[in-house]
């Protein structure tokens, strides 16, 4: 079972930093379907204003990945040019297996 958390720091820019814990008490593995291993998107109300994949280009490799019991994994990222608002926040691990996000509100 996995476990998913959202922390969004805002100074010099917007940091998010998303944290996913094993709260099982089995083994998870997962596949990450390319080496862009968490995806990071804001939104104002519903309308998406910025996705962290925009632009990029991701090695389309197939990448097994095992979390023992209590073990987590943190990815982090910037959205550097955040313009002052209300926004959400959603936070998504790019496996095949299941669907682990986490979402939280904030504002700039």
């Amino acid at each position: 079972m996995l476990d998913a958390s959202l922390t969004v720091t805002v100074g010099e820019g917007v940091s998010f930093e998303f944290t996913v814990t094993n709260a099982g008490h089995d083994p998870v593995e997962v596949t990450f379907r390319d080496a862009g291993k968490a995806e990071f998107v804001v939104y104002e109300d519903d309308t998406e204003v910025w996705r962290w994949s925009d632009g990029q280009l991701f090695a389309q490799v197939l990448q097994p990945a095992r979390f023992e019991p209590g073990e987590e994994a943190v990815f982090a990222e910037s959205w550097p040019d955040a313009r002052p608002g209300d926004y959400t926040a959603e936070a998504t691990l790019r496996v095949s297996e299941v669907d682990i996000s986490a979402r939280t509100p904030f504002s700039v």
